[in-house]
């Protein structure tokens, strides 16, 4: 039998108050809390929670990203691993929870509802209504991931409806994305059963589909960042409002995670106990996680900071064993296993081009930085011996997606708000599908980029004159293997270099990411072509 105490003012969130206590926990759980008489120095507190994160787009496997979130006082997740799913199926979910298991760590994933995103798009695998009911039968899998096909639900698609009845057939709560969906449609997507929402972009939408019983995630990740429209929720509805990141970049999750939106919303005036329960208690209780909430025969998963202002972290708990301390991970390294799929072979240049026979206005990409979502421009194309070029001058570059799993035609189109003036970049993250997205200032740099993922089999890339960086993600293309701080300070390196070709961009890879994400409206490019968001069909570049 293990057992240990500590003293400090306990934060009972659940029941309002602050009083110094000695925590006593035993063999990983909490068997006494015991009032002292005096105040103390440091504050007790439960651990913090993302409410919803896809691990695979912090480019760490679950086991690094572990080791860096815990120095911030995170002590679980609820994780969806659709990225990992379009690349490999089921097969790439149970590898997350495999590898998950190997640290102490409380990851809660959920069962992907929608591989591939579209068919409008090539991925790697699918999955089925079937395997969600066989994903359930594992205990971490605790619900039905986002539900981004919002117009199935709206239709009553027979695949779709049946993946909501096995997930309520099972108990498991069913995570929402339903950007702009407004009045009676987001009524029925609410009543179809759909639980929450991470893609509100304004606090009216916000509100209404609180409305009509969802709770709001309150997301702040790397490219989407939303909690400026968002944060008055903390004032008026906190009970049903969560934090999440969604999107994490590994240099950001090495600076903070979830105990920046707290010290935010404290530094701004809300509640301590309003913005705690946002940020420790609602996913405890909206996903039923054994995730302890400082409680007498609760598993001991607790933080010790400093103040309730800064909130620096001292000392991190998880199932009663300490995993950081003093800025550091305790949080042993694991052995990682590397699993694929990218059979693509290199391209031409000649792959890239653009007759420009078909007219001289062109449909443009938007890019919108901080949001996922992307407007959609009519511009005059730039044509150069009878092909349409990117044209630096107004920033209307050059933006491709190439099929990572078959030698298919390059699909090309045109973005604004890059801002690259020379080079190009290239990442074979690219939601959901994870074909190779790039943007360039010319065709040649354009090849090269998605000739170096290529190479490596998945990765990011810079190509600056005759510089080529690559960051190789030898899993499924999208994760490193090594150490997450390692993978971090190389991720920042690339995201330097990409901001030294010319991007203003404060995440340039993560907003290049979601530029092939097809159901977040209003214009996008999938490996098979220029796609209109708000009407779910194909378009041509040139009007």
């Amino acid at each position: 039998m293990h057992s240990f105490s500590l003293t400090g003012n306990i934060v009972d969130v659940l029941n309002r108050q602050i009083f110094p206590a000695t925590v006593t926990v035993t063999d990983g759980v909490i068997t006494a809390i015991t009032p002292e008489a005096k105040p103390c120095e440091t504050y007790i507190l439960p651990g913090f929670i993302d409410a919803h994160v896809h691990i695979e787009s912090g480019m760490l496997v679950p086991s690094e990203f572990a080791r860096l979130a815990v120095v911030h006082g995170t002590v679980a997740t609820v994780s969806d691993p659709h990225e990992i799913a379009n690349v490999l199926g089921v097969r790439g979910v149970e590898y997350m929870l495999d590898n998950a298991a190997k640290v102490p760590f409380k990851f809660n994933f959920g069962a992907p509802s929608c591989v591939p995103a579209t068919r409008f798009e090539t991925a790697g695998a699918e999955i089925t209504a079937s395997d969600i009911k066989q994903l359930f039968i594992r205990p971490e899998v605790r619900y039905l991931s986002e539900m981004m096909n919002f117009p199935g639900v709206l239709f009553d698609d027979p695949e779709v409806m049946e993946k909501i009845r096995i997930a309520k057939e099972c108990g498991r709560p069913i995570d929402g994305h339903a950007p702009g969906l407004r009045g009676k449609d987001a009524e029925r997507y609410a009543n179809a059963g759909i639980t929450t929402d991470h893609e509100c972009f304004t606090l009216d939408e916000a509100t209404e589909k609180i409305g009509y019983g969802m709770k709001i995630l309150i997301r702040e990740g790397s490219a989407a960042k939303n909690y400026d429209a968002l944060h008055p929720l903390l004032g008026t509805n906190a009970d049903v409002c969560m934090f999440c990141s969604d999107d994490k970049h590994p240099d950001a999750l090495v600076q903070g995670h979830i105990n920046e939106l707290v010290v935010r919303s404290v530094a701004m005036g809300y509640d301590v106990f309003d913005v705690l329960r946002v940020a420790c208690v609602n996913p405890v209780l909206h996903y039923n996680l054994d995730v302890g909430l400082l409680r007498v025969g609760d598993p001991a998963d607790f933080i010790v900071t400093e103040d309730l202002q800064n909130f620096r972290v001292l000392q991190t708990f998880i199932g009663g064993a300490l995993v950081a301390a003093g800025g550091k991970t305790l949080v042993e390294r694991v052995e990682v296993d590397t699993i694929n799929n990218f059979t693509a072979t290199e391209k031409s240049v000649e792959d890239f081009l653009l007759p420009a026979d078909n007219g001289a206005m062109i449909r443009v990409i938007e890019a919108l930085d901080g949001q996922l979502i992307t407007g959609e421009l009519i511009c005059t194309a730039k044509v150069e011996d009878d092909n349409a070029v990117s044209d630096t001058e107004r920033d209307i570059l050059k933006i491709c997606v190439v099929n990572r799993y078959a030698d298919a035609p390059v699909a090309v189109g045109f973005i604004k708000n890059f801002g690259l003036k020379r080079g190009a970049i290239a990442s074979c993250v690219a939601h959901d599908s994870h074909n190779i997205i790039a943007v360039g200032t010319s065709d040649d740099e354009l090849c090269r980029a998605v000739n170096a993922i290529i190479r490596a089999k998945g990765g990011i890339a810079v190509i600056d004159g005759e510089q080529a960086d690559v960051l190789p993600l030898d899993v499924a293309g999208i994760m490193s293997p090594n150490d997450g701080y390692r993978v971090a300070e190389d991720y920042a390196r690339l995201d330097a270099a990409a901001k030294a070709l010319g991007s203003s961009l404060s995440a340039p890879f993560m907003s290049l990411s979601f530029m092939a994400l097809l159901v977040i409206p209003a214009l996008k490019l999938s490996d098979k072509g220029l796609f209109d968001g708000q009407n779910f069909r194909f378009a041509n570049v040139w009007m």
